[in-house]
């Protein structure tokens, strides 16, 4: 099974104030720790949203700024086109990232509960999707989850999700402690 890991970076964290992706967290770019965390479970990684320096990218699809949905279809549809059979998704925004199981759950995409951007998709999804976006405004990733069967898995990880300046900074200082 070839795998292809993609962040989604697309959003506009206005939580933050300013570009989470490019938040410093111990002296490295929150983008990445996640790129590192991804690299050791995918043979390719992508960034989707956005354009990011050194890595390869691809707009959301079928339009641009449609959120964390945009950039799952167009990584899907990357990997359909580059012979990947499944895509392993993190936000920019969320670290450390956990390990998610090789194989799909009887075929099926899996995510963990609580957290949509971490997932395991087939690319067998990728049109299904793209339909799915291209005829109606829903952008929900619970719609998408409910609509694909999507399972939900449990994780023996613990990650944050730093979604505000003072969640990254708290959990710097966490880091700190624990050294």
């Amino acid at each position: 099974m070839k795998r292809l890991g993609a962040i989604i970076a697309g959003g506009k964290a206005t939580r933050f104030g300013s570009d989470k992706a490019a938040a410093l967290l111990n002296g490295r770019l929150l983008i990445e720790h996640v790129a590192d965390g991804l690299r050791e479970q995918v043979d390719r990684l992508i960034v989707c949203g956005r354009a990011w320096p050194g890595m390869e990218w691809v707009d959301d699809t079928p339009f641009p700024n449609m959120g964390p949905l945009g950039g799952l279809n167009a990584a899907l549809l990357y990997a359909q086109q580059n012979g990947f059979d499944t895509v392993l998704t993190a936000g920019c925004d969320v670290v450390p990232v956990p390990t998610l199981p090789c194989n799909l759950a009887d075929g099926r995409a899996v995510y963990i509960n609580g957290h949509y951007l971490f997932g395991l998709w087939p690319v067998a999804l990728a049109p299904a999707l793209d339909r799915h976006l291209r005829n109606q405004d829903d952008l929900s990733m619970r719609r998408w989850i409910a609509l694909s069967g999507a399972q939900a898995i449990t994780s023996a990880d613990v990650f944050h999700n730093l979604n505000t300046p003072l969640e990254l900074a708290q959990y710097a200082a966490q880091q700190t402690n624990m050294v």
